[in-house]
């Protein structure tokens, strides 16, 4: 058996992704451009024994004044993916629990995949595991027709009225990036977001020139005002939203008009499901039940917590946050940042 952890570039991550069923969010040049943003080192943990392989993508960020690191996965939906038996990830597990101590990394923060199979109970046994609510997925199997009859009859209406009033939507004008990005800045400063999700168009443009056509931009027109759009990836069938938003005025639904144009564009290039994600931080909120209008395809979130060192968790946690109970771990975690 080997387990490491790799660079981008490394030959094991590209044999994996070729084993194994995966997203974007595993490939290489998308966790490097996201470790950007948050300032940290991307790797990934790699386990391979008797051709089985499994890979978790990671971001490596230092622990201010400790001399040690902490790890969490990259934006979106990663998650470990694997080619074994349930005994095959716990040995797997295990390994990374060493590999990433052994290293000098404290703890791991990871969301998991909500289409992509992984066994949770195994899981559990090597971390904690917080269920956080449901995403929500299109499947793009069934007909243009009954797709629209899933969809609730508040958002067949604003799509009709959408149409009726000229709103259009193109896609993969990437000379209207600039203006999009100014809606969508203007969104983020109204929800007050945090620095993050302040999406240049450079790291936008950057990620669409990583990954090709894989990546796509929707943006919806009044005239030949954008007044909203949609980032979104297609990936071995799995079509999923990135980054959307619209411009707010009073009887506008670009954004509704949008999510149907998409997920129509998108399954007549053959992909089979488009994955919205879910509400913020996975909860049951208006986001989601915005969501839940398009679709009743429902899957469960998760994030898996690891302490890699006890040790060092523990001396961070009485250094940090003293009187917090250290095995508490399905808040905010790690709970020592």
């Amino acid at each position: 058996m080997k387990a490491s952890l790799l660079e981008p570039t490394a030959l094991e991550w590209k044999e994996t992704l070729q084993q194994t069923p995966h997203d974007m969010y595993h490939e290489p040049a998308y966790v490097e451009l996201d470790a950007k943003l948050y300032g940290g080192t991307p790797t990934a943990f790699h386990y391979a024994e008797d051709g089985r392989r499994l890979l978790m993508p990671l971001i490596l960020r230092e622990v201010p004044d400790s001399g040690l690191r902490d790890a969490l996965s990259p934006y979106g939906y990663p998650g470990p993916i694997a080619t074994g038996d349930t005994a095959f990830w716990a040995r797997a597990c295990a390994a990374m629990i060493d590999t990433l101590r052994a290293d000098g990394i404290v703890t791991a923060f990871v969301r998991m995949h909500p289409l992509l199979d992984a066994p949770l109970e195994t899981l559990g046994r090597f971390g904690t595991l917080v269920r956080h609510g449901e995403t929500v997925s299109m499947d793009l199997t069934v007909s243009l027709e009954q797709m629209w009859r899933q969809t609730r009859s508040d958002h067949r209406n604003h799509i009709n009225r959408a149409r009726r009033d000229g709103t259009r939507v193109v896609f993969d004008d990437w000379d209207r990036l600039d203006e999009w990005v100014a809606v969508y800045h203007d969104n983020m400063r109204r929800v007050g977001a945090s620095s993050y999700y302040f999406f240049t168009s450079e790291h936008l443009a950057a990620l669409h020139d990583a990954v090709g056509d894989r990546m796509h931009l929707a943006v919806a027109l009044e005239g030949d005002d954008v007044v909203g759009g949609n980032t979104f990836f297609e990936h071995d069938g799995i079509a999923t939203g990135y980054v959307s938003s619209t411009r707010r005025a009073p009887r506008r639904y670009a954004d509704e008009l949008l999510y149907d144009e998409v997920r129509r564009w998108c399954k007549s290039r053959g992909d089979t499901v488009f994955h919205l994600g879910g509400g913020k931080g996975g909860s049951d909120d208006s986001l989601f039940s915005y969501k839940a209008g398009f679709s009743p395809g429902r899957h469960a979130f998760h994030t898996w917590r690891l302490v890699a060192d006890p040790d060092a968790y523990r001396l961070l946690m009485a250094e940090r946050r003293p009187g917090t109970d250290p095995g508490e771990k399905s808040g905010t975690f790690p709970p020592y940042r």
